[in-house]
């Protein structure tokens, strides 16, 4: 198979300088080489190894031009993120909550050559745009699941985010954007997984608003994934259904 995205001007003065910002915006932090982690490839290949007990059925991959690309997910498992990857040699650079690289899993992560970003810190989040601008132009795929964590009922869409999806699609007007989804099911020998891709979608981001560029991307989510929709944020639901567990808890203490 051919690697689409190879590293390039990993020296780059452009490059070196916005990685050398993440000191500051992560101190303490390693976060690696986002973008161009020259353990990419390595590491895509050992997790081809956990196939072993996984079945992967990928269909679309052939409308994915080689080069740049934004792919869309879905998110109902933590394999989410590497599903893809142990099947296609892309190099996929998704956003991931810096907590991620500050726990037992940083040297994956680091590895995969994954943007760190802190939720709700705007300096974060402009550096992240850079970082992905610059692996774009690498000629990677960078990915981005905007309903921000797992879903807590894999059979259902909940309300995307639009914080970092919004401003990635609109700094990248010319770069072709796909819906990616992932549906697990159990099977004799080997635990089932099929991942779709959508062929890029029409999508208009120099005029079409914040909201209409949203609802393309769910519904095409919903499409192509077949789930239904839940028009409240996944980590509300998650929320609601502790503090619910928790009062249960109380009222069977008392």
């Amino acid at each position: 198979m051919l690697h689409d995205g190879r590293v390039s001007g990993t020296r780059s003065p452009d490059y070196l300088s916005t990685l050398a910002v993440a000191g500051r915006l992560y101190p303490g932090t390693r976060v690696g080489r986002p973008g161009r982690s020259r353990a990419y490839w390595p590491t895509v290949a050992a997790l081809r190894l956990l196939r072993f007990g996984l079945k992967v059925r990928v269909t679309g991959a052939d409308a994915v031009a080689p080069g740049p690309a934004i792919l869309i997910g879905n998110h109902v498992h933590a394999l989410d993120p590497v599903v893809l990857v142990m099947s296609v040699w892309w190099r996929v650079t998704a956003f991931t909550k810096v907590e991620w690289f500050e726990g037992r899993a940083a040297p994956f992560f680091r590895w995969m050559g994954q943007i760190p970003l802190r939720r709700g810190d705007e300096e974060c989040t402009r550096w992240a745009m850079e970082m992905s601008r610059l692996a774009l132009e690498a000629g990677g795929k960078i990915g981005i699941y905007p309903e921000g964590t797992r879903s807590p009922d894999p059979s259902r869409l909940h309300r995307l985010h639009k914080r970092v999806m919004i401003p990635l699609l609109r700094a990248n007007p010319d770069v072709p954007v796909h819906v990616v989804t992932a549906a697990y099911a159990s099977g004799p020998w080997r635990r089932q997984v099929s991942v779709r891709i959508s062929p890029a979608l029409p999508l208009d981001v120099r005029r079409a608003s914040a909201d209409e560029i949203t609802l393309a991307v769910r519904d095409a989510l919903l499409q192509l994934g077949g789930q239904t929709y839940d028009d409240r944020y996944a980590r509300d639901v998650k929320a609601a259904a502790t503090e619910a567990n928790a009062d249960t808890e109380v009222q069977d203490d008392v």
